[in-house]
């Protein structure tokens, strides 16, 4: 089956065994209220956590609303339907763009007698969305770029690839060269491969990233905590700090790096196997170990002086007639010839 230019597919899904038919009019969406989501709830001071497209819970009856500009095929024998041209699938507060979008549906576990096995008996369990080409994943405050994606409804998690990845959030960038996972019942992102996270002019780079996202009662949706594992580097604008591992706290500013930690500023470096690292008020620490630990390492310091010290003279550099270095008068070079 194929819709016109414009198409679009309200999807509602299979409920308590029920298997509830497909329909293209918002009017019946519009009917079926969605009942309150299951999922985790928010910590404590947070805001109600946007569940996404995935499900919120066994009870989450949000419609899924397919659109496309080029329109809708539903291939019955392979329980799929394929959205063509600057497609776009909506549930609740979340939005998934691409130039194609498949949705994979279950077919029905029990068939009346006699109905070929093949056939679709309109079941809109979607429980996979695939995205191709120009993919945006859009929440109210976030956005995730990439090339490809795969959402699991069922486990409500979406993994992007391709080029130029990227998550955005009003005041953080978190980018990656392997892949991007966003968890909706959990908010959490996972960058991996050269993954950086930037707030300038404050950066977190490491081989794999994980930014938990929180929602203020009052506020927008931000980054509160990077996790970062492998190749760790935190920097500023005269800042550098490598590590193994790490946590970064966004809110106060605050980096904590373990394992052959070092802190550079200005030709200045610091070894030690822990490191803390104050980016706001640019104060650093570092430890031979963490408080509590069984064994500690030595911390070195290595201070370089400035390339531009030069010993006392004149503004050229040159040594003054009577002090340490000058040539005495009478003696060859330049003051005999003077």
């Amino acid at each position: 089956m194929s819709a016109g230019r414009g198409a679009s597919l309200i999807l509602l899904p299979l409920i308590a065994g029920l298997l509830l038919p497909l329909d293209v009019s918002a009017q019946i969406a519009s009917r079926q209220a969605p009942a309150p989501g299951g999922g985790e709830q928010p910590a404590k001071g947070q805001g109600s956590i946007s569940p996404g497209l995935g499900r919120a819970g066994p009870d989450d009856r949000r419609p899924l609303d397919i659109q496309a500009d080029q329109g809708i095929e539903w291939q019955q024998n392979n329980f799929v339907y394929i959205a063509h041209g600057n497609a776009r699938a909506t549930r609740g507060n979340a939005t998934v763009y691409a130039d194609t979008l498949i949705a994979h549906y279950r077919p029905a576990a029990e068939r009346p007698q006699g109905q070929n096995a093949n056939a679709s008996t309109g079941s809109t369990d979607i429980y996979r969305v695939e995205a191709e080409g120009h993919v945006r994943l859009e929440t109210e405050t976030e956005v995730v770029y990439g090339d490809h994606a795969v959402y699991d409804l069922d486990r409500a998690t979406a993994v992007v690839t391709g080029k130029n990845l990227r998550l955005v959030t009003p005041r953080d960038t978190v980018t990656a060269r392997d892949s991007l996972e966003w968890y909706d019942n959990t908010q959490v992102a996972v960058a991996r491969g050269d993954a950086v996270a930037i707030q300038e002019p404050k950066r977190l780079a490491g081989d794999v990233l994980v930014a938990q996202v929180v929602k203020p009662p009052d506020g927008p949706s931000r980054i509160s905590r990077i996790d970062a594992q492998g190749h760790v580097l935190v920097s500023t604008t005269n800042e550098i700090a490598r590590g193994a591992s790490g946590v970064y706290n966004v809110d106060t500013g605050i980096a904590t790096l373990t394992g052959n930690v070092t802190i550079t500023r200005e030709g200045n470096e610091l070894r030690g196997q822990y490191g803390v690292v104050d980016l706001n008020r640019n104060v650093s620490r570092l430890l031979s170990a963490p408080a509590g630990a069984a064994e500690a390492g030595p911390v070195t310091g290595l201070f370089v002086p400035k390339a531009n010290d030069k010993p006392a003279g004149d503004a050229g550099g040159k040594p003054r007639r009577g002090v340490p270095g000058s040539k005495p008068p009478g003696s060859s070079g330049q003051d005999s010839a003077q």
